[in-house]
């Protein structure tokens, strides 16, 4: 225990830093999503309680998991229900025994991207069970109302509930319906860790590991496959510049002010070898072109001397695959660098715009541009919007001293 009474907010902290471990620990035991979340909910709870009384255990996994599970047997003796046994009894648990790297988390991620749920729902759910985020969380990301994804969630949990889906970790050779899905959870689960969604600080570093670590997994156990290669040199090549995207006040730093001699050289060449192998397969796909564009920054000495019109290419042919709003605002940046900041306006009209409007990187993005365009009147109103919708801290901060400059 810690010598200290700990902050509601540590416990919080110390909360998500464990949750995707014991939540999927609870669903290999219990065999129900639903069952799972209602017994880590009363575990939260009773946290919240004991640590701020007697301190964060040492091993704060292991003691939500132990009261989670009797929050969940207590639970299911209340309902009486003789059809329905006891977590203990239960027979639904991994089948995995013989797996080459049985993880559960990884179990989790192919649970929940199983084919017989829908393409939407596996990405709220995972980003539920993974990251923590709460509906109105997942809707601020995927630009959806707060009540569509909780109808989604409740929906999903109950289809892998009532049609026993199975929480395994198929072979390789069965992976094909489900290997995109946990490709871009897996993604979207560093995305998460390398900018949180809210907090005080830029990342949360313990889910870019743990993105990082599944990665590592699905490319052991499937070396061959070219986009899981794609995905893991894409990981490491950003990751490469986490010490330089923070200052030592825990203020964001712009690509365009990082210091590139703190990248990662080492582990932008693994990513670099893990990239021409797979793209020597020829079969490109989105992951690999993402990891061509971020290994283009990672070999340029500056912003001047990147390749912007290479990239504004590869994100055009990343279009053709990905029709989401970041790769939009990717490809308006790199012709804004290539051709002008008019050329890079025109990507953001339309449909995108449409699209934006919820979301405070589209804002930023425009705002920049509308600022190199000399629209310095709409470039202050895009700041105005991207502070109205940010809710990372450090983000906010970093919004604020771009309002006061372009003030």
């Amino acid at each position: 225990m810690t010598d200290e009474a700990p902050s509601h907010a540590s416990i919080e902290r110390a909360f998500r830093d464990e949750h995707a471990r014991v939540f999927a620990a609870l669903v290999r035991r219990l065999g129900d999503f639903e069952a799972a979340s209602d017994a880590l909910q009363e575990a939260y709870v009773s946290a919240l309680r004991d640590w701020a009384i007697r301190g964060i255990p040492e091993r704060k996994g292991a003691w939500l998991t132990t009261v989670a599970f009797r929050a969940a047997i207590d639970a299911r003796r209340r309902t009486q229900r003789e059809a329905d046994p006891l977590p203990d009894q239960l027979a639904i648990a991994s089948t995995g025994e013989d797996d080459d790297i049985p993880d559960d988390r990884l179990r989790l991620i192919f649970s929940a991207c199983h084919p017989a749920l829908a393409p939407e729902a596996r990405v709220a759910l995972t980003l539920q069970t993974m990251c923590g985020l709460t509906a109105h969380e997942i809707g601020r990301l995927l630009l959806l109302p707060k009540a569509t994804v909780a109808q989604q969630l409740v929906r999903a949990k109950r289809k892998i509930r009532d049609a026993r889906i199975p929480f395994e970790l198929p072979k390789p050779e069965a992976w094909d319906d489900r290997v995109g899905g946990v490709l871009s959870v897996v993604y979207l689960l560093f995305t998460e860790g390398y900018l949180a969604t809210r907090g005080p600080a830029l990342m949360r570093p313990e889910l870019a590991d743990e993105a990082l670590h599944l990665a590592r997994v699905l490319h052991h156990l499937a070396p061959a496959e070219p986009e899981i290669a794609g995905l893991l040199a894409l990981l490491v090549l950003h990751d490469a510049r986490r010490r330089a995207r923070v200052s030592d006040l825990g203020e964001l730093v712009p690509l365009d002010a990082q210091d590139r001699s703190l990248w990662d050289r080492a582990a932008i060449a693994e990513a670099t070898t893990l990239l021409e192998g797979a793209l020597e397969r020829g079969r490109s796909g989105p992951f690999q072109i993402q990891a061509a564009i971020a290994a283009l920054h990672a070999e340029a000495s500056s912003v001047a001397a990147t390749d912007w019109r290479q990239i504004a290419l590869l994100y055009a042919a990343l279009r053709e695959h990905d029709a989401s709003l970041a790769a939009a605002l990717g490809h308006a940046v790199a012709l804004g660098m290539a051709d002008g900041a008019d050329a890079g306006l025109a990507v953001l009209a339309g449909d995108v715009a449409e699209r934006g409007r919820e979301n405070h990187h589209f804002f930023a993005v425009r705002g920049e541009l509308r600022a190199r365009a000399g629209d310095a009147e709409g470039a202050r109103a895009d700041v105005e919007a991207a502070l109205a919708l940010a809710t990372n801290e450090a983000e906010i901060a970093h919004l604020r001293k771009r309002r006061r400059a372009l003030e």
